[in-house]
């Protein structure tokens, strides 16, 4: 029965509709970081009212408004959904070490989310606010046991993400997710956009440290939170404007990625 699991997860994992479905994914993530950066300008310079989230659900919400957004979406449940696959898959049958394994897993999840996400706004026409989602998990979190622990702990979880990406943009080590040189305009943009969502998860760090401090879960806030802070600090809307500018970077980056991936 194991050998029988296994060789299925392995055909899974090789299967050319899972590979090509997670490419597509790859390049959906483009789509929403790119509308991401988009709406964030906006905010930085109060255009339009600022009343879309500058994250992944007002990504979503700005695709659906929309016919082609709407067809685009439906895109994204099956890229993300294939997306979750292979990463869940690749974590189950590869050999390497368990902490990558994990990290595969992860992500898998995380994939598995934003395919329900994006289900959910294109067919129940919402998929309920980032922000609202964050405060709900850590109202759950601080009302268990050591709840402040947990929702500290989960801050310098998130610090220790958001430096990773500032590294690995810096040293350039997501060329190691890459079959072959995309070219240097992806690899600048890959730099600027890891660098860049490095200094926004930084935020949202910090505030789930404040959150667990004050125990108030009110005070965690998602990655629309952190970009309208970044607003309110010295020279704020410039500030925040080179942010979307790198989050739109990453965007770009990913476009290459779907193409280069080493899947």
């Amino acid at each position: 029965m194991s050998s029988d699991v296994s060789r299925a997860t392995r055909d899974a994992n090789e299967s050319p509709v899972v590979e090509n479905g997670a490419r597509v994914g790859y390049a959906i993530v483009g789509v929403l970081h790119l509308l991401i950066g988009y709406i964030a300008v906006k905010v930085a310079w109060g255009i339009g009212g600022g009343s879309t989230s500058a994250d992944q659900s007002g990504a979503l919400s700005t695709l659906s408004s929309s016919g082609t957004g709407k067809a685009l979406l439906w895109v994204a449940v099956v890229g993300f959904a294939l997306l979750a696959v292979w990463n869940v898959t690749e974590g189950a049958i590869s050999h390497g070490e368990t902490s990558d394994r994990v990290k595969l897993v992860a992500k898998g999840v995380m994939y598995a989310f934003f395919a329900w996400t994006a289900f959910k706004v294109v067919a129940l026409g919402s998929g309920g606010s980032s922000e609202k989602q964050t405060e709900d998990v850590t109202a759950s979190l601080m009302g268990s046991p050591a709840g402040q622990v947990l929702v500290g702990a989960l801050g310098l979880v998130v610090l220790g993400i958001a430096g990773y990406h500032v590294y690995k943009g810096w040293k350039k080590k997501f060329l190691e997710d890459l079959v072959g040189h995309p070219g240097d305009w992806a690899v600048q943009a890959g730099r600027a956009g890891y660098i860049a969502k490095g200094v926004a998860l930084a935020v949202v760090g910090v505030f789930f440290l404040i959150a667990a401090v004050q125990h108030d879960a009110d005070k965690a806030q998602g990655l629309d939170g952190a970009l309208k802070t970044l607003k309110e600090a010295s020279f704020g809307p410039v500030l925040l404007t080179v942010v979307a500018l790198g989050i739109a970077a990453y965007g770009v980056y990913s476009f290459a990625r779907a193409r280069y991936a080493r899947l």
